[in-house]
């Protein structure tokens, strides 16, 4: 199987955050204490050879399938039927960025922001966690913590903009550019994402990209995911460099999940629905890298569902191989994933990347 070539093309075009007047440096994230790697972590870490894929499995009720064996999987790539290598059931380790929409509508924003420190308490001892925000511009966080007491701290003191934006955003975050524009550069704007002649200048798609770039040097050995809670408001081609297309390519490519959390206002008024799965970024994204979408419909949904989508993550099968009788030279490859098993729902990522990915488009 080729290389993949995502490494290099980030370096070239990944956000590096504005510096701040007179701040000092941010520190290097640290990597999480961790226990020694399982048999299936280590050939997993060790054999870049192998195409990796994290399988939900539920039953008809929606429970997690926990007691199927590898016999019982069946793994095809580009329709031809492959050799698991590593089977596990165990639980992984997360790597988790969390995304929050910054410009919620204020019923919104005061549900999720109280429910935040929530967050902690799905997560194990060796979880890691960045928190992030967007609205126009991506507003990054202190950095990867597995210190749950510090994560805490960072939570309680996220606060959603519900006042008019500020290019440079306060507290604990500094904000680096990703639409060619510096938080720094900009003395006020009437609204991080204003409406302009009837169009969002939200760039859902070019915070999803950066969220990824955060999680793309963490190991093998965990599972990486990205936790988006949005109303799915998108300002389109016009305000994101990088399209929907080109961002998926980046999840398939580092093996990221996205898990939506739509809050309540999506749902009633109708910018996200079930149904309509091609309508809402947020489904879209979740559907593309083997994700789950929540509807946060009930005013307390938002706790039961940082709970369930990182038991979701976390207990996971592990299915991995190296790819026979496909063509190498092709830069994405389907796949497919089957239990013998008789009414499951199985979800995984719908393939992966192993070429470069375009550039983000000119300004």
């Amino acid at each position: 199987m080729p290389a993949l070539f995502v490494g290099s093309w980030a370096a070239q075009h990944s956000f590096q955050p504005a510096q701040q007047p007179g701040s000092s440096p941010q520190p290097p994230s640290r990597q999480p204490q961790t226990p020694p790697l399982s048999d299936a972590q280590a050939r997993i870490t060790v054999n870049s050879s192998l195409v990796i894929l994290p399988v939900t499995v539920k039953d008809r009720s929606g429970n997690l399938v926990p007691d199927l064996r590898k016999d019982e999987f069946r793994v095809f790539e580009d329709n031809v039927e492959q050799s698991i290598e590593v089977f596990s059931s165990e639980p992984f380790p997360l790597s988790m960025v969390i995304l929050i929409d910054n410009d919620l509508k204020d019923k919104d924003a005061a549900q999720v922001q109280a429910s935040l420190d929530a967050i902690v308490g799905g997560m194990s001892a060796e979880d890691e966690a960045f928190v992030c925000r967007f609205d126009q511009f991506f507003h990054q966080g202190k950095g990867f913590t597995n210190d749950q007491d510090k994560l805490s701290t960072e939570l309680k003191r996220t606060s959603l903009d519900t006042e008019p934006s500020v290019g440079t955003p306060g507290g604990p975050f500094s904000g680096p550019s990703i639409n060619d524009h510096s938080a720094t550069d900009q003395s006020s704007i009437d609204r991080s994402t204003q409406i302009i002649k009837g169009q969002p200048t939200k760039a859902l798609d070019d915070a999803v990209f950066a969220a990824a770039q955060l999680l793309h040097d963490r190991p093998r050995s965990r599972r990486k995911i990205i936790v988006l809670i949005s109303d799915g408001v998108n300002g389109g081609k016009k305000f994101n460099k990088f399209t929907f297309d080109q961002v998926v390519n980046v999840l398939l490519a580092d093996n990221i999940s996205v898990y939506s959390i739509a809050v309540q206002s999506a749902y009633l008024e109708r910018k996200i629905s079930p149904i309509d799965r091609n309508r809402s970024p947020l489904i879209r994204y979740a559907d593309h890298s083997g994700g789950e979408t929540y509807h946060a419909i009930k005013e307390h949904s938002f706790e039961e569902f940082y709970r369930r989508l990182t038991e979701q993550a976390r207990y996971q099968y592990t299915l991995a191989y190296v790819p026979r009788g496909t063509h190498p030279g092709s830069d994405y490859h389907s796949v497919e994933v089957r239990v013998k098993r008789e009414g499951l729902n199985i979800k995984t990522r719908e393939g992966y990347y192993t070429g470069a990915i375009p550039a983000a488009a000119s300004p």
